[in-house]
């Protein structure tokens, strides 16, 4: 309750009141200070964006909302609109323009992404079709698949004969996410995979992938993935960097399991939500990167 009046008074009353003092005597602008005073990453874009966010000036609100084919212009609307003089503060401009790349590229992800999740898997089209057959391929490189609909499908974690019921939480995210594992971390995939098929310590592979991509998907919806994007890449972010941190799941949930030696499958939910809270406080740290650590193939 506290926090919730503090937050009241500061943006409704102090906020306003600090930036005029501030810029009366430093001479520089709240987002000059930002974009002036800070290395490229989480802490400037998270910063820039909450300025942005909360400015009263409608050309600043509008640049959250553009492309990036248009970012540079806006930058330019923007130093416009406060008074910057190109000449006089480089940085300023090629740090904004890094921040708004960011952003917004941040958004479009989003939506990218979510095209992805609503996109069923459809066992009529031929590129689905090819990506589920390149999965197995990858994952089972000695084993011949005897036919399309299979029990055989168990061996690399899917619950049925024919693995499209599996999809239909996450549609075609979650294979996408899957063969990109199995494609750049060929040998990563496998081991993973060899783990997940232990006698004791086993749990189905691509269950646990597409719960770990509705993992990356809510993290990515809520907003927590911003420290590490911002961080981890210096312009706009794209597919592949979602992919990627799907990977750094994948990949570290395994090892968490394996730590851990579960008592049985059983309670994989509860061992789910405590990996899932670590996740969420690496997050929380403003220097954070949540990147796969092995050789890419």
């Amino acid at each position: 309750m506290f926090r919730r009046i503090w937050h009241y008074i500061y943006t409704s009353l102090l906020r306003s009141w600090l930036k005029w003092l501030l810029r009366k005597t430093t001479g520089t602008c709240e987002l000059q200070r930002i974009c002036s005073g800070y290395k490229p990453g989480a802490m400037m874009t998270t910063k820039a964006e909450y300025s942005l966010q909360s400015s009263k000036n409608k050309v600043l609100r509008l640049a959250l909302e553009t492309n990036k084919e248009n970012v540079e212009k806006h930058v330019d609307e923007i130093m416009k609109e406060k008074e910057i003089k190109p000449h006089s503060d480089h940085l300023f401009k090629a740090n904004l323009h890094i921040c708004l790349l960011q952003i917004t590229g941040y958004n479009r992800l989003y939506f990218c992404v979510e095209d992805l999740r609503k996109e069923v898997f459809n066992s009529d089209n031929p590129k689905h079709e090819a990506m589920l057959l390149k999965l197995w391929d990858l994952l089972m490189p000695t084993v011949k698949l005897e036919s399309r609909i299979t029990k055989q499908w168990g061996d690399i974690g899917f619950q049925g004969d024919d693995p499209k019921t599996d999809f239909r939480g996450m549609g075609l995210l979650g294979l996408i996410n899957l063969l990109f594992f199995s494609e750049n971390y060929t040998a990563e995939s496998r081991q993973v995979l060899s783990h997940a098929n232990h006698p004791k310590l086993g749990y189905s592979y691509a269950i646990v992938g597409i719960n770990l991509t509705e993992m990356a998907y809510s993290l990515l919806k809520s907003g927590a993935l911003k420290p590490h994007f911002y961080n981890s890449v210096p312009g706009s972010p794209e597919l592949k960097d979602f992919h990627q941190f799907y990977c750094y799941l994948a990949y570290e949930f395994d090892k968490f399991w394996v730590a851990e030696e579960p008592e049985s499958i059983m309670h994989f939910n509860q061992y789910r939500e405590k990996f899932h809270n670590i996740v969420k406080t690496h997050l929380q740290d403003p220097n954070v990167s949540l990147t796969l650590t092995v050789a890419c193939n």
